[in-house]
Formats: C-alpha cells, sequence, structure tokens
C-alpha cells in the first residue's frame, strides 16, 4: 500500500497541481523500484503516461546515487602507479582475504529481478501479484498487511506472514480451486519488503542499511563499505534478538568456496565484526605469501591449506618458524612438513619461512659438450659409460672428439675434483668406466675454432634436424652457463628466437656472398672446444693446490693440434696426453718428445728424452706440472707455394722447395714469353707486407699525436690551424692504404745469374708485357701518359703536361722506374738497384707539392710522398 499511497501523491501531484508541483526524486526513486509489470499497470490503472515521468534519466541518477554510495573504500588504488621492476625496496606482505572488498559492491549486490527462491519467508511489506483466469480474468496486486493477511477479492483473507514461498503458492492455489468453480490462479512475488540491518564493528561505514530481503551477510558487509584493515575475517557474527545465531569465516568461502555460513539477513538483524585475532606470517617458497588469520582450531595441515600448499621447490623438512617467546622473538620451531606426525601448531605472532631446496641435483650424472642430448641423468649403482652414451653416431655430435672425453667427479666434502680421463671408442667396447653420483662428463670438440668447425659442418651437407639439434645443444649449454639468466624468456623462447636469428644472419651472409659472418670475431673459440668446456675446469683445479695437494695439470708443447695446459688425471701417461692435446701433427718428430719434470726439493725442471716409438715411452707417467714437448721433424716443411702471373709461358701456381731460387722457378715455368719486359717485373712477398702495415700504424699513430699537438697549439693562440675536416681526410687517405709488399728487384740480373733471389712461401712475381709509355703525375697542369721515345728529357715530358704548378717543388722531382726503383735525377744518387739516370718505357715522372703552400699543414709533405709511392705500387699492381 505504500507504493500504491505513493504513486497517488504522484498522479495528483500532476492532475490537481501540475503548474506548482513536481514529483521529488525520492519519490520517482521508489516507483523506479517497482518491477515493470507493476508500474504499466498501475499506470493504467490512474491513467498517467510513464514516458511522461522522465523515469530513464531519474533511473540513470538513482543508478549513479547508488553506485557512488557504495565505491570502495580503497578509491586509491586506481591511482596506484606500476612498480618499477628496479626498484629494491621490498612491499610488505598484506593480511589474506580484504581485496575481496577492493571491488564494486554493487556487482555483489542481488538484482532487483532476481526469482525469489521457494524457501523465500513471507512477511509483512511484501507485495505478490495474484492473476485469475478461466470464466474471468483479474489481476490483483497484494501487499501483505500489518497482521499478516491478504484479502484477495471476492475471497476470504488468508494468514500468510511466516509461510514459505513454496508453502504461499500452494494455500493460494488450493484456496482458489475450494471457493471459486472454473477459475485457476497464477501467483507470482511483485515486490519485496526492505529489511533493516545494522552493520557494527570493524566496518569501513558502520550503520543501519536498508537492503533486499535476498541479502546474506556478505552483501551486508559490501553495502557498509567493507571491512577495516584490522576486521577479522574469521569471526563474522550474526546476532537476531540478542542472540548468536549465525558465525561466518570468510576463510570457508574464499578458500573452500563454501557459503554455508553466509545466511540471508531478516530485519532486526546485527552484523558484528569483530577485530581480527591471532595472526601468523608466512612467506617463501609457497604458493601464497601473506598475513593469515588464526583460530583455536587451526592446524598444520590448515596452514597450508591457507597458503595454497608448497611451490615444487619447497624444502618442506625443516621450515623455519620464528617465534615470540618470553618477550624476544627467536627461531623457536623447525618444522617438518613432510611428516604427518609432526606436532607443529601455528600460533599468533609467528613467521614461517619456506626455504628453496639447493640447485645442486643430488644422485644424477650430468653429460656436457658435443653431445646431441646434454642434460642430467638418472645415476645407480654401476652406472657406466655406455649407459649414458650408447652409439657414439646418434648420441654424440658430428664434430666431438671420440678419443678424449673427461669425467669430473668430487672427491672430497669441501668439493675438491679430480679428474678421469678416458676414450669413447674404448669405453664403449670395454666398459671400463664406472660413473659414480654427482659425475660430470665432458665430450670435446675436434676444432678449436668456431669458424674451422662450421666449415667443416658446412661440408658434412648436415639436414636441417642436425643444424637445429646444434643450436639447441649450443643454447642448453649457455643457459645452464646463466647466460641467460638476465632475460625473460624461458629455454625454448630462447631457442625459437636464436634460430630465427640465425636464419636472418644466414640470409644477410647470402646478400653479402660472403662465407664467414661478419659479427663473428677472428679466432674465436667453438662452442666446446678444449679452451671453452676447461675454462671453469683448470681455475678450481689450480685453487685446489696446497702444500699438500700439488697442482693437478700438465702442459703439451709442439707438434700437436692443441697445445695448452690441461687436467691431470688419475695415471695420466705421455699417450694420455697425446690424446688430450688432439693427437700428433704430420711435422712432429714420431720418435722422439722432451719432458721436463719439476723437482719437488730444488723446484728446478729435470729434463728426460721420450721415445714414442716404444710402450715404454708412451706409458710414461706424468706428474704434476710436467711439461711435454713433441718435437718437430728436422728440415721439416709444409709446400712454399709461389705464383706466377702474368708474360710467364706456363704460369700459375707453383710448390717450390726450401732454398729454391726464383731463376730456378722460371726455368720450371718455361721462362719469359716473347712479350715479356723483365725490367718492370713487380714482385711481392707476404712478410714484406705484413711489415709495411705495422709501418703504416705506425705512421698512422704519429700523425695522430701531431694533429694533436697542433691543435693545442691553437688552443693557446699558435696560428697553427687545422681544419677538422683536413685531419679527418688525411687519417682517412691513410687508413685505406692497402699494403702491398713490394720487394723491388732486377729481374734481368736475376736471370743472368748476376743476382739470386730465394723464394718463400707466398711470394708473387707480375712479368708485365712490353712497356711504350711514360706516365707525369704530380703538381704539373695536366697529368697524363706519353709515348717512350729514346732521348726524350725529363724535362721534354713536364713541358709536354703543361709545365709544373706553382706549388710544385722542382728541386725534388723523382722518377719511379718501372721496377719499383727511384732517384731523383739533380743529385744523381738512386735509392735503389739501378745506376743509369736515364728514363726508359714504363717509368712515371713524379712532381711533389711545396709545403709552403699547405696551410702550415706541413705534415701533408711527408704523407703526400708515402701516397704517391704506394699509390703508383697500387696503379701497377691492379691489373694483378
Amino acid at each position: 500500500m505504500l507504493f500504491r499511497r505513493i504513486f497517488a501523491l504522484i498522479v495528483l501531484s500532476y492532475s490537481v497541481f501540475s503548474f506548482a508541483l513536481t514529483p521529488t526524486a525520492e519519490q520517482l526513486e521508489q516507483f523506479q523500484k517497482l518491477p515493470k509489470a507493476q508500474q504499466e499497470a498501475l499506470a493504467k490503472q490512474y491513467g498517467i503516461d510513464i514516458s511522461s515521468l522522465n523515469l530513464d534519466e531519474e533511473s540513470k541518477k538513482g543508478e549513479k546515487n547508488v553506485k557512488s554510495s557504495m565505491l570502495p573504500r580503497d578509491e586509491d588504488d586506481e591511482n596506484e602507479t606500476e612498480k618499477d621492476p628496479f626498484d629494491p625496496t621490498v612491499e610488505p606482505l598484506k593480511p589474506f582475504g580484504y581485496k575481496l572488498f577492493s571491488g564494486i559492491p554493487s556487482t555483489f549486490m542481488p538484482p532487483e529481478d532476481a526469482s525469489v527462491p521457494d524457501d523465500y519467508i513471507l512477511g509483512r511489506g511484501d507485495t505478490v501479484a495474484i492473476t485469475l483466469y478461466g470464466k474471468e480474468s483479474n489481476s490483483h496486486m497484494l501487499e501483505i498487511d500489518s497482521e499478516g493477511r491478504i484479502a484477495i477479492p471476492k475471497f476470504s483473507p488468508v494468514q500468510v506472514a511466516g509461510l514459505s514461498y513454496a508453502e504461499f503458492k500452494s494455500l493460494i492455489k488450493n484456496k482458489v480451486a475450494a471457493e471459486a468453480i472454473g477459475l485457476s490462479v497464477f501467483v507470482a512475488m511483485a515486490e519485496l519488503r526492505a529489511v533493516q540491518v545494522l552493520v557494527v564493528g570493524e566496518v569501513y561505514q558502520p550503520g543501519s542499511y536498508t537492503l533486499s530481503p535476498l541479502s546474506s551477510v556478505t552483501h551486508a558487509l559490501f553495502a557498509s563499505g567493507g571491512i577495516s584493515e584490522i576486521a577479522s575475517l574469521r569471526n563474522i557474527q550474526v546476532k537476531r534478538s540478542g542472540q548468536t545465531v549465525a558465525t561466518l569465516d570468510l576463510y570457508d568461502l574464499l578458500l573452500n568456496g563454501d557459503r554455508s555460513g553466509d545466511i540471508s539477513l531478516r530485519s532486526g538483524d546485527v552484523v558484528f565484526v569483530p577485530s581480527a585475532g591471532p595472526q601468523v606470517t608466512v612467506e617463501g617458497a609457497v604458493k601464497r605469501e601473506a598475513i593469515f588469520e588464526l583460530t583455536e582450531q587451526d592446524t598444520k595441515d590448515d596452514l597450508v591449506n591457507m597458503f595454497g600448499g608448497f611451490k615444487d621447490n619447497a624444502y618442506i623438512k625443516r621450515v623455519q618458524v620464528q617465534r615470540v617467546q618470553n618477550g624476544h622473538r627467536s627461531v623457536a620451531v623447525s618444522a617438518d612438513f613432510s611428516d604427518p606426525d609432526d606436532l607443529f601448531k601455528p600460533k599468533g605472532g609467528d613467521k614461517v619461512f619456506v626455504q628453496s631446496v639447493n640447485d645442486v641435483v643430488v644422485d644424477s650424472v650430468t653429460l656436457l659438450g658435443a653431445v646431441a642430448r646434454p642434460g642430467i641423468y638418472q645415476w645407480q649403482s654401476g652406472l657406466d659409460i655406455s649407459d649414458i652414451v650408447h652409439d657414439l653416431k646418434s648420441d654424440l655430435l658430428p664434430q666431438a672428439d671420440y678419443h678424449y672425453g673427461l669425467v669430473v667427479r668430487e672427491k672430497s666434502m669441501s668439493g675438491d675434483i679430480e679428474v678421469i680421463q678416458f676414450s669413447f671408442v674404448d669405453a664403449l667396447k670395454n666398459k671400463n668406466v664406472v660413473l659414480e653420483k654427482n659425475d660430470k662428463i665432458y665430450v670435446f670438440s675436434r676444432f678449436k675454432f668456431k669458424q674451422e668447425e662450421e666449415q667443416a659442418l658446412a661440408k658434412l651437407a648436415l639436414t636441417e634436424e642436425q643444424i637445429f639439434q646444434q643450436e639447441k645443444v649450443k643454447l642448453w649449454h649457455l643457459f645452464e652457463y646463466q647466460e641467460f639468466k638476465k632475460k625473460t624468456l624461458s629455454f625454448e623462447e630462447a631457442l625459437e628466437k636464436s634460430i630465427e636469428k640465425q636464419k636472418e644472419r644466414e640470409k644477410q651472409r647470402t646478400k653479402r656472398g660472403q662465407k664467414q659472418e661478419e659479427e663473428d670475431e677472428p679466432g674465436e673459440f667453438a662452442t666446446f672446444s678444449r679452451d671453452k668446456l676447461l675454462m671453469h675446469l683448470l681455475p678450481k683445479l689450480e685453487f685446489q693446490a696446497s702444500a699438500t695437494a700439488r697442482k693437478a695439470t700438465y702442459e703439451v708443447l709442439g707438434e700437436v693440434r692443441f697445445p695448452g695446459v690441461y687436467p691431470l688425471a688419475t695415471g695420466s701417461t705421455v699417450a694420455d696426453a697425446i690424446s688430450a692435446a688432439g693427437g700428433l701433427l704430420e711435422s712432429a718428430h714420431p720418435e722422439l718428445a722432451e719432458l721436463a719434470s719439476l723437482s719437488p726439493e730444488n723446484g728446478q725442471f729435470n729434463y728426460a728424452s721420450i721415445q714414442l716409438d716404444s710402450d715404454e715411452g708412451l706409458n710414461y707417467k706424468l706428474d704434476s706440472k710436467d711439461v711435454l714437448n713433441i718435437l718437430k721433424q728436422p728440415n721439416w716443411q709444409k709446400g712454399y707455394k709461389v705464383h706466377l702471373k702474368g708474360e710467364v709461358r706456363f704460369p700459375g701456381t707453383y710448390t717450390v722447395s726450401r732454398g729454391e731460387s726464383l731463376d730456378e722457378l722460371l726455368k720450371r715455368a718455361g721462362g719469359l714469353s716473347e712479350y715479356a719486359e723483365p725490367k718492370a717485373a713487380i714482385y711481392t712477398r707476404e712478410s714484406i707486407k705484413e711489415q709495411e702495415e705495422t709501418r703504416l700504424l705506425k705512421l698512422s699513430d704519429e700523425l695522430r699525436k701531431d694533429i694533436a699537438s697542433r691543435s693545442f697549439q691553437k688552443s693557446i693562440g699558435m696560428n697553427t690551424s687545422i681544419a677538422y675536416e683536413d685531419m679527418k681526410n688525411l687519417l682517412d687517405d691513410l687508413a685505406n692504404v692497402e699494403s702491398i709488399g713490394r720487394l723491388v728487384i732486377d729481374l734481368p740480373a736475376i736471370l743472368s745469374n748476376q743476382e739470386n733471389l730465394v723464394l718463400q712461401d707466398g711470394d708473387t712475381l707480375y712479368v708485365p708485357g712490353k712497356q711504350d709509355a711514360i706516365s707525369v703525375i704530380g703538381e704539373v697542369n695536366y697529368a697524363s701518359s706519353h709515348l717512350y721515345k729514346k732521348g726524350v728529357t725529363i724535362d721534354d715530358y713536364l713541358a709536354l703536361s703543361g709545365g709544373t704548378k706553382d706549388r710544385a717543388k722542382e728541386e725534388q722531382i723523382y722518377v719511379i722506374k718501372a721496377n719499383g726503383a727511384v732517384f731523383i735525377p739533380q743529385s744523381s744518387s738512386w735509392f735503389a738497384v739501378n745506376n743509369k739516370n736515364q728514363l726508359e718505357a714504363g717509368d712515371t715522372i713524379v712532381v711533389p707539392m711545396d709545403a709552403s703552400h699547405m696551410d702550415n699543414l706541413t705534415l701533408w709533405n711527408t704523407a703526400t710522398q708515402i701516397f704517391y709511392q704506394l699509390g703508383v705500387g697500387v696503379a701497377a699492381v691492379s691489373g694483378i
């Protein structure tokens, strides 16, 4: 009847005082809360157009007001910025469960149009809709009066307050069937009464709240804005008529989804939230770190349920518990959560810290290096190398060294290690390498450098699967050595990313037409080379050496594939040392080696000869710090390669013997052709090229220092200005100069046996054809080449080139002969082999620049002469 009176007031306002009165927002809000069908029925009964009431806008305002009254208390959380990952501060733990009330409470309130459950108890103020149909039809909206009754028109009143909704429907149907003939009835709840609930204690906004009769305890808590920071989640009480009728433990709801304690509220109920009880802090390797509230009945298992259980790496046999005793905090308890009979019981104030297990895997063996499936394998008594590596081709990578492997074994509690050397071929055949717990097996590559290993693998034409396996194994080792620790990628993600990067590099390499990637460092060690895998092992052996335990290493020098320092295995022999160093080279002396042993008495090395062709010599036992030197065969040499190009009867690359001369080689090559010009022969040598490169680097450093000195003089006011671009261009030009390694020779004298030239590896002889021109370069008006004419002087050729420029230094004009010799005509002094001051075909006349025309940049004078001489050489051999 309340809403009917409200609506009558609204109608009266519109019909009588339509120009003076308008319904208030509160009245429209109450009307808006009515079900849609009831709004339409009342509007039709009183002849009112609902659209004229602007209910939509009022509804939005009402919704906004409802939401604003129920905003979560921690509004500031929405404005919190994301924590900096590099911030070293650690946020304190927060009590568990309080985030439940940080959401929007309106989402947890029962909707107005929710279906009414059959166990709902009707009471005063509820409105029911009764529809009669049959021989006549009628709809009635009836409110339960203050006596708990409803009166259906033409029917006797009936007492319904206190009945359940199911009982009420059954009662009405039976009543209509008994008192009327030909009528049927449909019963529905039209509007539920509001209940007044008092929420007190540790809540955000204590007070009296009007709620839906379908509301439970949690709805009341949300309506009050949630609980405070010191509220109890374990002992929320519902008091009715002075008695506690229910106790809600929110942990049952949050941890187990149990809502049995979340009872429906009645008008007049009091929801009391006391302060929190005893609390325990849980940190470490658990799934949920937080502060938890305890009850007197909570046990060890209940606590585990609170923090969600242990992480997989948790060490639960000895959990640290700090407990307050006698006014002090101490580690008073060490609980064993793996033992169900452990009597640990959590108490208020406890701090529980669960540590992680050690990363060291016990009772296992580890396989490292050039293997197809590296990793950790289960150890069992009697385990042999052959049980881990069954087949050399399928279990090892193609680059694996079958003849040298190491087992690294811990020999003491302090972590000292010893090394056992073995051969995979022998181990698979004889099964003589028995493994112990925590052994590490090292498998090495047959190559030292990455470049040569990749070239060898490329020749094997590996399948795509084998290439993928190579990359996977390398990444596994990088992961084990913590190379990826700074990244957040998993191993699989890192592997996929590396493969993609490798494919991209292959594309770039194909575009450049290069076989070797530009980013690879020259001389970079192969991933599984001895240098890489022994990098961490040798320092450990050195560190554990002491006065009573000598350093367990030895050194191999000379003609072996991999000279260096190696771990001294138990019972290592000379033969083992040779295997460790990759075997003998072709140049090694097959019978003789030298062994230097350090005497512990006087600290001096004693030298002994070892016979490599005898069992006694190969089985000679090595000792700490021994040095085995594999000698080279006397007069051993590799075949020297010398290149003959140009006007030679049979040009090409020749293999020469040590001490062979150029004239002997030319005889083997059939001599010079009839078109050869021996005076203009160009001869280059690798050793001279290296010397030139060294001199250029030294000159570059000197020029940089000179430029820096001149820049300093400028800064103190001296007139020695040098433009930055000039300095940069000068240094760039010098850096771009390529060393030729030219050796000036007199080939006619060599052919006539007047001179002798002994060949070296890599030498190149280029014999050009007949020359018929003289070139003029430098400070002339027109640098050009002219046809050679006998008797024409230098001045004549300068005149043919337009004469010299003003800045030419005429007194230092010089001539570069076709064979590379240089002479200054004015002084008649030679700087090379010839002694005739006359021009010949193929000569070059050079006119240098006067330094006084260089804007005080006197260092250009030196650089110009260098560039001329080297530039002419480059131009002369550009056709080689």
